[in-house]
């Protein structure tokens, strides 16, 4: 792959994209998505295809399974797009655990090492609030600033920040479950659109994950991590970085600080990319990019159709 385009950026996404048999569709036409699997379940020791194609999604949702099957659904597409073009982004982003898919796409980090990272990395997140416990919520309809007034009135001695700042009037909050509620009941008192928890395991990207960053802190110095080969955006900056030690930070803090998702969205459209790829089992980020970056073009790649749709507008 040579043909490098600097108006294109391919972007991963994190958990919640996930879905039982979310990939069937391209593993019957093309090999490498099952070989993928293959390569991540001889590293894990557990057959992540049958969890991906068959379920039950109680499994599939667990943090420690979810975070290795996506990263592998990424980086299967993403060698699908290296088997079908020659074209290669100038830039890649991921949302939350789709930074470290990012990571493995842009050759910073070898896909074995990752698979095994990711794994760890929902271990330690579980572990973080396995007593305490914790929830996340999405509110629709407000501004950035009045979630953060929320969460900051709501706290009473609790933990509740807003982590992910999504799209135009999308934040999700995360932290202490009761002090998510009273954020929430306050969020629809204030108009928020919606105002619902999330069906997820573990409060991300809020001060509760502290613990579980000083773990994967000591863990990310056990794998080689080198410069990316494409401009790579990450989360918790909005800046590119290329010294190991400074990615091994970023990540590490990215646990508990907020995903700056419309930021690095932003930022990538200012410097001249107009076509965002979404490499990913379904279409959440191409939805929240549209948002964000009215004027480009938004694809997202999951099944024979949307590569074919990919390959037509993006090679010409």
């Amino acid at each position: 792959m040579s043909d490098k385009n600097y108006n294109l950026a391919f972007v991963f996404p994190g958990q919640g994209s996930q879905s039982v048999a979310m990939l069937n569709d391209l593993s019957e036409a093309y090999p490498i998505i099952k070989q993928t699997f293959e390569r991540a379940s001889d590293v894990l020791g557990k057959n992540l295809w049958n969890l991906a194609s068959e379920g039950p999604a109680d499994q599939l949702n667990q943090t420690q399974n979810t975070q290795p099957v996506m990263l592998t659904s990424g980086f299967a597409i993403w060698q699908l797009w290296r088997e079908n073009s020659s074209i290669k982004p100038a830039w890649m982003a991921g949302h939350s655990l789709g930074e470290y898919t990012a990571l493995v796409c842009s050759n910073a980090m070898k896909f074995e090492d990752a698979v095994k990272l990711v794994a760890d990395r929902g271990q330690y997140m579980q572990e973080a609030v396995l007593e305490t416990g914790g929830a996340m919520a999405a509110i629709l309809g407000l501004d950035d600033p009045k979630v953060i007034e929320i969460c900051n009135a709501s706290g009473h001695g609790q933990v509740v920040s807003a982590v992910n700042f999504n799209s135009p009037g999308q934040v999700v909050i995360a932290g202490d479950s009761d002090a998510v509620e009273r954020a929430l009941i306050a969020a629809k008192e204030a108009g928020a659109k919606r105002a619902v928890k999330l069906p997820v395991s573990v409060p991300s990207h809020c001060s509760l994950m502290k613990p579980a960053a000083e773990k994967l802190e000591q863990r990310l110095h056990e794998i080689e991590i080198e410069s990316p080969d494409v401009t790579l955006i990450h989360n918790v900056d909005v800046a590119s970085h290329n010294a190991p030690d400074v990615i091994r930070n970023a990540l590490a803090e990215q646990l508990y600080k907020p995903v700056r998702w419309v930021d690095t969205i932003k930022f990538m459209h200012e410097q001249g990319v107009n076509q965002f790829v979404e490499c990913g089992p379904g279409k959440v980020l191409m939805g929240l990019n549209k948002r964000i970056a009215k004027n480009a073009d938004h694809f997202s790649i999951f099944n024979s159709e949307t590569l074919e749709n990919v390959l037509e507008h993006i090679n010409g």
